[in-house]
């Protein structure tokens, strides 16, 4: 959660890098529309969260119509305080999230994308490094780190760290912790020729 000006700073820092970015240049508010879209919900988040004083409510409530009229053009969806940083939007078009849906940093996320709450109580909780292909469907289950959801698949059930996921409903094709991992290097101080 974005708290302080830091924080805000290092959101906005690594969204930039999520995108293979270094520097926010002024022209991508035109020619990068999603990543544009991105900056105006992170600068919300900060007023919304830091700024509780009157001045800090009005230029919330800017930043609050700016992200709302930006999304709608968009078909983007988003709330605000979701997402951990990191976060990759990669084109526009239908992104509908949940508002208590919690996603980990370094999530990348494309078109057509739901994020929506299941049975009473049930949400998306999202892990760190996540990719999320194009009109994937996660419904109120929760989803390990590094984990690949491919296009079109529809989540259903908890997903474990560390595989791939595909299908209706989507189930593991690919786990990588079945991988051997190769044994250590010996120790060479020690060792006798």
């Amino acid at each position: 959660m974005i708290d302080s000006k830091e924080s805000l700073r290092r959101y906005l820092a690594e969204d930039l890098a999520a995108h293979g970015l270094t520097a926010w240049r002024p022209y991508y508010w035109l020619t990068y529309r999603p990543l544009y879209f991105q900056r105006l919900l992170r600068r919300s988040e900060y007023w919304q969260n830091v700024r509780t004083d009157p001045i800090g409510r009005g230029v919330f409530l800017w930043y609050l119509l700016r992200t709302k009229l930006l999304g709608e053009r968009l078909g983007f969806s988003i709330p605000r305080n979701v997402f951990g940083p990191g976060l990759s939007i990669a084109h526009v078009g239908m992104l509908l999230v949940s508002p208590n849906a919690r996603i980990g940093a370094r999530c990348r996320i494309h078109q057509g994308v739901s994020l929506a709450s299941g049975a009473p109580g049930k949400y998306p909780v999202i892990g760190d490094d996540v990719f999320i292909g194009p009109n994937a469907v996660v419904v109120g289950c929760a989803i390990g780190d590094r984990v690949e959801v491919r296009p079109g698949a529809v989540v259903i059930n908890d997903v474990p760290a560390d595989v791939h996921v595909a299908g209706v409903p989507a189930r593991i094709i690919h786990d990588f912790r079945e991988e051997s991992v190769p044994p250590p290097e010996p120790d060479r101080l020690g060792s006798k020729p």
